[in-house]
């Protein structure tokens, strides 16, 4: 049994195969973080604290650079776990238990194969203002394969993914429809029609989106969710977890 248990924001607990994945750890409370000359808002913290987790086998980590996706609390909880998977350059500025993982690259976590995968945190051309970010899929004898996307704003890239590895059973899909002026109208993250057609182009059976709520730059939230998959004919497949809901995959 795969079960998710919803922290806020792009912070949850995957259990698949018996290990214990945690994906971009968030635990600050509310209130305004600094991320080079602009803030972001968080509206609302943590459902659950690190220490009502239990332990954890690994953090899969989208990247490091910005506090909505890793904070000063999370930064601690990163350190303290046994193994971090995220990108080249977060691992050379964090170190400790960060291994930096190449797109197409995998490791294994027990019984879980974890495969780095693409990521674009904006449009094309703008990864030298967004910074380097991955995805993962996670395969398994016996197991179901699930995408963890991260602040990923192309449906080409999920595409690229999909010929690859997929198709794909459960898919873990940061929407939210981003925006920052860093890159004024441009969206950093899945808009909530760009998940529904996503979902489509995995496959995914189940479809659980995070980051679409909690922070003031998320642009589309629940609601938008549902309408774009009802929309798509895809309604019965999106799950979405209140904050500390465990969700049954």
């Amino acid at each position: 049994m795969t079960i998710l248990h919803y922290v806020g924001g792009p912070t949850a607990l995957l259990q698949l195969g018996g290990v214990r994945l945690l994906t971009d750890p968030t635990f600050d409370p509310p209130g305004e973080y600094p991320v080079g000359g602009r803030r972001l808002v968080k509206t609302a913290g943590p459902a659950i604290p690190p220490a009502g987790l239990g332990p954890v086998d690994a953090v899969l980590l989208s990247h490091d650079q910005h506090p909505d996706n890793l904070d000063r609390a999370g930064r601690e909880c990163a350190a303290a776990a046994p193994l971090v998977l995220s990108t080249a350059s977060a691992a050379e500025r964090l170190r400790g238990p960060v291994r930096g993982l190449p797109a197409w690259e995998s490791y294994a976590v027990g019984p879980v194969r974890v495969t780095a995968v693409p990521a674009l945190h904006g449009p094309p051309g703008t990864e030298h203002l967004t910074g380097e970010v991955t995805g993962f899929v996670l395969t398994g004898d016996g197991l179901p394969t699930v995408y963890v996307s991260g602040d990923n704003a192309s449906l080409d890239v999920v595409r690229t993914i999909a010929a690859r590895l997929g198709p794909v059973d459960i898919a873990v899909l940061f929407a939210g429809a981003a925006q920052t002026p860093l890159l004024g109208a441009a969206h950093l993250t899945l808009t909530s029609e760009h998940a529904a057609a996503a979902a489509a182009v995995l496959g995914a059976h189940d479809v659980v989106p995070l980051h679409f709520e909690h922070w003031g730059h998320v642009t589309q939230g629940a609601d938008s969710l549902v309408a774009a998959f009802d929309a798509a004919g895809l309604g019965h497949r999106l799950r979405l977890p209140r904050p500390g809901e465990a969700v049954e995959l």
